[in-house]
């Protein structure tokens, strides 16, 4: 048995400090490091949205089908998906919006969303499904109109990790716990158990997110552990200067569910840590197996 003290000793050795928590969906029980820790979300924004958007397509305030004219993201740098890629305008139905936003990750397309169910209304659907611990505040926009994004590689990575306080302070407000959208481990695990294990949320919505999660294209981070010919593993990532996340739920051959989720802060200066990639994947899994062990 691996104590949780060996486990952050192993983020440590990659750069990281993180945020970790592993629930069997069918007992409730978990094993967690440092789990109701706030963080900043970057990405992993577009769950909660995908499950608002989804239950007011349910409940006939949109229309799925309904096309929504998109502005083109015209970024150019490695790194976002899609629509913001795009160089011209495009019409996209609000169904495919929300597959796009939440599969492929496409910031332009969740801003699209975001203009329809704004984060405060987000916030709103989550507390009437009974989903608590999430603070929203801001689109996806702003996060590509950081300061640091105006800088080159290392020096972004220099300047996130140089002004971010113990408690989470930082003058980049994206990366501010008191300005950014955020949540912990626990918060983020428990809107999976009820997207799986739950049933306050309409069974069509729940089917339909699931079935988005389990699309997810970024698949270099926890996936490598737990994907097999015996498992699947659906998920969400989220990454912003040295923030790297992923919640997901893996679900196993033998009837085993159990969301894993990892939130993670890098004191390295680099944009590709495939070390600290590696390691989120090894200490994620390995909090997993103890659990299932039991």
């Amino acid at each position: 048995m691996t104590s949780l003290r060996e486990w952050r000793e192993r983020l440590d050795d990659a750069g990281l400090a993180g945020s970790f928590l592993v629930r069997d969906l069918d007992d409730g029980t978990e094993l967690a490091l440092d789990a109701d820790v706030e963080l900043p979300i970057a990405s992993l924004v577009k769950l909660p949205l995908a499950l608002a958007t989804l239950d007011r397509v349910r409940r006939g305030e949109l229309d799925g089908a309904a096309p929504v004219e998109v502005a083109p993201g015209r970024v150019e740098t490695p790194g976002p998906t899609g629509i913001t890629r795009f160089q011209h305008p495009a019409r996209v139905a609000v169904a495919d919006l929300v597959y796009l936003s939440t599969s492929l990750s496409d910031s332009a397309a969740t801003d699209a969303l975001f203009d329809l169910t704004p984060p405060p209304q987000v916030a709103a659907v989550l507390r009437d499904l009974g989903i608590d611990g999430f603070t929203l505040r801001h689109r996806m926009d702003v996060l590509m109109a950081t300061p640091a994004e105006a800088l080159d590689g290392g020096l972004r990575h220099d300047l996130a990790i140089g002004t971010t306080g113990p408690g989470g302070a930082s003058p980049i407000a994206e990366l501010d716990v008191a300005r950014a959208n955020t949540a912990s481990a626990r918060s983020l695990a428990g809107l999976l158990a009820a997207v799986w294990a739950g049933d306050a949320i309409d069974a069509g919505v729940t089917a339909r997110l699931r079935q988005l999660l389990a699309a997810n294209v970024h698949r270099n981070r926890l996936a490598p552990e737990f994907v097999s010919d015996a498992s699947t593993w659906s998920s969400k990532t989220g990454t912003l200067l040295n923030l790297r996340h992923e919640a997901g739920v893996v679900e196993h051959a033998d009837g085993g569910r159990f969301a894993v989720v990892a939130l993670t802060r890098s004191r390295v200066a680099a944009a590709a840590q495939p070390a600290a990639e590696i390691a989120m994947g090894r200490v994620a899994r390995g909090l997993h197996d103890e659990l299932r062990g039991r």
